[in-house]
């Protein structure tokens, strides 16, 4: 089971705080458990409403004249483990009533000698013992003691583990995370067997207690980014946390930018390959997506894999992704300002064959796109949304359809469906879902601009874009590092990615105390120091 005990926490909890994240003082007004069984089991139904899902097993303990109970929730618990390592221990053991124990050591002695599942914690007061209950876990109580044993007992229906859907490779690992945080993890030190690999956890969110942890190896990951990162996520003042977009939506540093500046993915690979570069990665409970920080622009671009491939064929595919990006985001608008202001642009011969094309569409180049791009979009959407078994279906034959009826009803040109077309096939080029909406969005307004200016609006528009990304930061590293700033050692893993014999620096803003992951061929160990040092 997952080891997280409520008292356990490396980091001070929203709740352990009175709901100020950060506090050091401690919640004030905690209200003691009862002495009287009876009233803790009458107090957790009232508290919980007499919710049918929770199970209340009362029970004599074996060997002394003293009642006790069990409570956990169905459906989160493992019912097996309450059966066969709770239960069954504790009412067919021999404990040998001795003279000097009381109702209090009673309970820890069912503790230490009884109880047969690995977690095992205290809880003192009602907050403590509610969010117990409805995490998963079981909790003991017995009559006579004021204290509550906690159970890890964490459990119920879970997805398997399965492949990604949203990050499919022809080679390489296909398990990705599920909804289970004690999952992920552990999908993550199955590939960093380090004792370095540290985990820190917290509880975020007032009404769903969502567990939330940050994963990074010490030595390698800068200290002054974790200390940032654990900031960020006790600075976080919401009553839910329902997935890590939430999270994200919170920490990240800019959110007036239409440019993700936190990377996510569903691949346990691809997070063990970040923390070896020295990032941090964030898991919170309820969702296979876990976040990377800090990132960078040219992350989104590559695929893990781009590492179990030779480097001649990951290259030439992270440039191919690279134009893909390019052809998305500028091809409608050239278009556009070509058709409409710089004929001269334009090969006479093709300039004559694009004429005879929109010799009877009503509408100018602009509008003529605009209902093209917003068409496709409306078709790619509904895609999604549709069942799996038609969604394709409706997607691919609608764009056929459409973009048939349109050419001959003579209301868009053949060229523009070719144009949106190329632009569509284009985004979906992309590894990473969250920059290609991006895209799509920063697209119209490169069509606005063209449509009004021409290349000149293009120009200004494509300036300023390169501008504001090269003023955004992802956790205080520059967001189009390593070109701007320009970083030559990390040249060899952003557009190109040379061979991984000669991959033995990691990158240099991200880690500043160990940059050296690979001593290269014939260097010595005065070398090796010196690229620690620095």
């Amino acid at each position: 089971m997952f080891p997280w005990n409520l008292k356990g926490s490396r980091l001070r909890t929203q709740s352990d705080t009175g709901g100020k994240p950060g506090s050091d003082s401690p919640k004030e007004g905690k209200q003691p458990l009862s002495l009287r069984l009876d009233e803790n089991l009458s107090r957790i139904r009232e508290e919980l409403g007499n919710s049918p899902d929770i199970t209340i097993r009362s029970f004599k303990v074996d060997g002394f004249d003293v009642q006790a109970a069990a409570v956990y929730t169905d459906g989160i618990t493992d019912k097996t483990m309450v059966s066969n390592f709770i239960l069954h221990s504790i009412m067919s053991s021999s404990l040998h009533k001795r003279a000097d124990s009381g109702h209090s050591s009673l309970s820890r002695h069912i503790r230490d000698n009884a109880l047969a599942v690995g977690e095992v914690s205290t809880a003192r007061d009602w907050q403590e013992l509610i969010l117990a209950v409805l995490s998963g876990d079981t909790v003991l109580l017995v009559d006579g003691s004021a204290e509550a044993m906690v159970c890890g007992t964490r459990g119920g229906e879970m997805r398997s583990v399965t492949e990604p859907s949203s990050q499919v490779v022809i080679r390489g690992p296909k398990d990705g995370f599920t909804e289970s945080i004690a999952t992920n993890v552990a999908l993550v030190r199955r590939r960093i067997r380090s004792p370095h690999l540290l985990l820190e956890s917290m509880k975020l969110g007032a009404v769903t207690q969502t567990d939330v942890a940050i994963m990074y190896i010490r030595g390698l990951a800068n200290d002054k980014i974790v200390e940032e990162v654990r900031r960020r996520l006790h600075a976080i003042e919401t009553d839910a946390i329902l997935e890590s977009g939430y999270i994200e939506q919170f920490i990240e540093d800019d959110t007036s930018t239409l440019f993700p500046t936190l990377y996510n993915t569903e691949r346990p690979d691809s997070i063990a390959g970040n923390l070896l570069e020295g990032r941090i990665a964030v898991f919170v409970d309820g969702t296979p997506f876990v976040l990377i920080a800090p990132t960078t622009f040219f992350m989104f671009f590559q695929s893990a894999e781009d590492y179990y491939q030779r480097f001649e064929v990951a290259t030439a595919i992270r440039v191919l992704r690279h134009a893909a990006f390019l052809i998305s985001l500028f091809v409608p608008s050239i278009y556009i300002a070509a058709i409409t202001f710089h004929h001269e642009m334009v090969p006479t011969l093709l300039l004559i064959s694009l004429a005879a094309q929109r010799e009877g569409v009503p509408f100018p180049a602009f509008i003529e796109a605009m209902i093209m791009e917003v068409t496709f979009e409306i078709l790619r959407e509904a895609g999604i949304r549709m069942p799996r078994a038609i969604g394709q279906a409706v997607s691919i034959v609608g764009a056929l359809v459409l973009g048939q009826a349109a050419v001959e009803a003579g209301i868009i040109s053949s060229a523009m469906v070719i144009v949106v077309a190329l632009t569509g096939i284009s985004s979906f080029s992309t590894p990473a879902y969250n920059l290609s909406l991006s895209i799509r969005l920063i697209r119209f307004l490169m069509m606005a601009c063209a449509g009004l200016l021409g290349f000149y609006g293009i120009m200004i528009l494509s300036i300023i874009l390169l501008a504001h990304m090269c003023a955004l930061r992802s956790f205080g590293i520059p967001y189009m590092t390593p070109f701007g700033p320009f970083i030559m050692q990390d040249q060899k893993d952003s557009l190109l990615r040379i061979p991984l014999g000669s991959l033995f620096s990691r990158p240099r803003l991200v880690n500043q105390k160990n940059t050296i992951r690979m001593e290269p061929a014939g260097s010595s160990d005065d070398s090796k120091d010196g690229g620690n040092a620095s």
